[in-house]
């Protein structure tokens, strides 16, 4: 199956969302925003300060007139750092604030992703948005937004101060705020395809790497190294030549900024000096208009930095809004209730169009019962079962519990009444209990050790640490047993009426596998169980048995009445015996 990106939001969309973003924040905004402005009255206010000594000094004004301004420009400086100060940590709060709505945002629109687009899109994609994008995101939200603040009412106030001190001369700061504009206008078209290139280079490296390590054995045993290499090379190279021509642009892009901000300063001094010769101006006007220029220089300059980072950052917002522009596979009814057995009725599904992997099928679960769905690789039994679950809608039939459609539930209905457990497990960052409780937030301590009782897991946690015990990366580092067991305890925290296995013991080896069977049994009793089977002595143990053939249900029944038939379970037995 060839990989299809997720879409990437477009410059509207991008740009209504981080409106969006900041609206929500309009209160923060305009705290920093004022502390910020203050900062900045203070700050344009010292080159009038030191152009007023310039010219009280020309006409004879005394010691005591001087000390007195310059205790006042003293003043102004003390009053300029506290505010920049307080200005700057509001503002990086603010950032940590907006950031953490935008991740929290993204994981949540991650974790709704349509399943069937996961897969085709791809992991590499999806990790480049959630690893690399959010990177670039973070550094400019975090700090670029405190600094983009600081900058542009830097400038604006410094512009509205030189038009108010030397009237005749500030058009030269608008000359140089119109050069660096003409630079940035030249830069911007050159360089945010290229970073568009880079990210999209990046996340299909990622994806490769990912795939590379996580199927090590099966790139070893079938030689496929090379060919993984070369691969890795090719894009290495697509990397090196996008980053090259990023670099070139930015060496442009300083030599333009060198140009735009020092030039006008020179100006500045020759015009000023012709003005005083002429007696046209003072020699303080000038001082006060070239300290002017030159002090909106170091904003200026700052901006070539957050130019490029405000491209990298964009394009990045792009890719992570454009996850949240998947059409959702379903709609669920407000209101919708299920109550009662599961039924598929006549589904067909398939991943790709004109590539069915279900057809027509018919299966009604027995409340309490325990099916084994069994069959040959690719016959569908997987697909199957993430139908029973509600994970995919089907493509034409149905599958209902009391005549309402699964898909139709709202997701917390849904996953208590049906939940899937598969082979993977995964151990959060956090708490014992905070792995337990994931699933149902409000739980209380007595219900977490309730499931980790039901499934055998409380004497070790209490020997261990108990629910406060940190687990995952940096803390304790369970074992897979104890993973998984972790995992049914949260659906025992979940309390499902009917459970879908899609093979959940068939990665661990076998001691760690009986330790989380004992442990399964005690979760599956009283529950409706689908289990997908490999191994033919779980299916024996079942109620009944599906016998699943190029995604159609042949054969259905309990196993001595399939063994005695003589058709394709009795075949899959012998030759299972046989290998046994």
């Amino acid at each position: 199956m060839s990989a299809r990106r997720l879409p990437i939001a477009d410059a509207r969309t991008t740009g209504g969302r981080l409106l969006g973003l900041l609206r929500a924040h309009a209160a923060p905004i305009g705290l920093v925003l004022a502390l910020q402005l203050g900062a900045a009255a203070s700050s344009v206010a010292l080159p009038w300060i030191v152009g007023d000594i310039v010219d009280g000094i020309g006409i004879g004004r005394g010691r005591d007139w001087v000390a007195t301004r310059l205790a006042i420009a003293v003043g102004l400086v003390v009053i300029n750092f506290a505010l920049s100060w307080a200005a700057v940590a509001r503002s990086r709060v603010l950032g940590e604030t907006i950031f953490a709505a935008l991740r929290d945002g993204l994981v949540d629109a991650v974790v709704h992703l349509p399943l069937s687009t996961v897969e085709t899109a791809g992991s590499g994609d999806l990790i480049g948005r959630t690893t690399n994008d959010i990177e670039r995101v973070q550094v400019m939200i975090r700090q670029g937004l405190s600094s983009i603040l600081v900058l542009t009412t830097t400038v604006v106030v410094t512009l509205i101060a030189s038009f108010a001190a030397a009237p005749s001369l500030a058009w030269v700061l608008l000359v140089e705020i119109g050069l660096v504009v003409l630079v940035a206008r030249w830069y911007l078209p050159r360089t945010i395809p290229a970073y568009r290139a880079s990210s999209a280079v990046v996340a299909r490296f990622s994806g490769h790497l990912s795939e590379t390590i996580g199927h090590a054995p099966s790139v070893d045993a079938l030689r496929l190294g090379p060919a993984r290499h070369r691969a890795f090379d090719s894009m290495l190279a697509q990397m090196w030549r996008v980053e090259r021509y990023g670099a070139w642009m930015r060496v442009f892009l300083f030599i333009g900024m060198v140009l735009a901000t020092l030039g006008p300063v020179t100006a500045l001094i020759v015009l000023g000096a012709a003005g005083v010769g002429a007696g046209a101006l003072t020699a303080g006007t000038v001082t006060t208009a070239v300290m002017y220029c030159y002090q909106i220089r170091i904003p200026l300059w700052e901006a070539t930095f957050w130019i490029d980072e405000l491209q990298f950052a964009w394009t990045s917002l792009q890719r992570i809004f454009g996850v949240d522009l998947v059409d959702p596979d379903r709609r669920p009814l407000p209101g919708a209730c299920a109550d009662g057995p599961i039924r598929v009725e006549g589904v067909s599904y398939a991943y790709r169009d004109g590539r069915p992997v279900l057809h027509g099928v018919d299966l009604d679960l027995r409340d309490g019962e325990t099916l084994a769905v069994v069959g040959p690789s690719g016959a569908g039994k997987s697909t199957l079962g993430r139908m029973i679950a509600g994970i995919h809608p089907p493509v034409s039939g149905r599958v209902t519990s009391g005549g309402v459609d699964l898909v139709d539930l709202p997701e917390d209905d849904l996953r208590r009444r049906v939940v899937l457990v598969t082979q993977e497990h995964h151990v959060f960052v956090g708490t014992l209990a905070d792995n337990v409780r994931m699933v149902r937030s409000d739980a209380t301590d007595d219900e977490v050790w309730e499931a980790l009782a039901a499934v055998g897991a409380d004497s070790w946690a209490r020997e261990a640490g108990g629910l406060g015990m940190r687990v995952g990366a940096g803390g304790e580092q369970l074992t897979p047993a104890r993973a998984q067991q972790v995992a049914l305890a949260r659906i025992a925290l979940m309390n499902p009426g009917t459970l879908v296995l899609d093979e959940a013991t068939s990665l661990l080896d076998p001691a760690s596998a009986r330790t989380v069977e004992a442990s399964m049994a005690r979760v599956l009793s009283g529950r409706t169980v689908v289990a997908i089977a490999h191994r033919l002595d779980t299916a024996r143990a079942a109620d009944r048995i599906a016998v699943m053939v190029d995604g159609r249900i042949v054969e259905l029944g309990a196993h001595d009445e399939l063994v005695a038939a003589d058709g394709e379970y009795a075949r899959l037995w012998e030759a299972w015996n046989r290998g046994a």
